[in-house]
């Protein structure tokens, strides 16, 4: 995944952090009934504003570059992004790792999940205190259209087969194959 970044590369990179959106709402509060909008800066190589998420199941994966496990199953993530068609949105947020340091693992690749950036470690350690989680990565959500968390996993998916069958049981999405 390491190529060398090109000059659009580097422009976009330079406008897309300067984006910021607002996450789904997610239920995390004490009432899972009751959203938290958190806003953290978009790394992708696309437009997408993550307000555009809300109203979509999302599956949001936190990661970092050094983990070995996050970047065995971000393809896994990357192939859900695209097979769903927008149906489903996948996001991954490092918290480790600085924006310039994504762009330089991505190189120029275009991922189809939304990337973003908790620099401060906030929003992981929220959903860490709401879930169970001791602060191991990757770490996933699963979150229905409503903005309410339907189960949250920690560490990764054996196979991209695991995922779709996580997504089949508690979001209802199927593979392409399968719909």
């Amino acid at each position: 995944m390491g190529v060398r970044m090109s000059r659009k590369t580097w422009i976009i990179l330079a406008i897309v952090i300067v984006v910021v959106g607002t996450i789904v709402g997610i239920a995390l509060s004490r009432n899972p009934s009751t959203p938290l909008d958190i806003t953290l800066p978009i790394v992708t190589w696309n437009e997408t504003s993550l307000s555009e998420l809300q109203g979509a199941p999302v599956v949001l994966s936190f990661w970092s570059i050094s983990c070995q496990w996050c970047r065995y199953q971000l393809p896994f993530l990357e192939t859900v992004a695209q097979q769903s068609e927008g149906g489903l949105k996948v996001v991954v947020i490092n918290m480790v790792n600085s924006a310039a340091d994504i762009q330089k693992f991505f190189g120029d690749y275009e991922p189809a999940m939304t990337i973003a950036v908790d620099k401060n470690g906030e929003a992981f350690a929220d959903y860490c205190q709401r879930y169970g989680n001791s602060g191991s990565i990757p770490f996933t959500l699963f979150i229905d259209s409503e903005g309410v968390v339907q189960y949250a996993k920690v560490g990764a998916f054996a196979s991209e087969a695991a995922l779709w069958s996580t997504l089949h049981d508690v979001l209802g999405i199927t593979t392409p194959e399968t719909s």
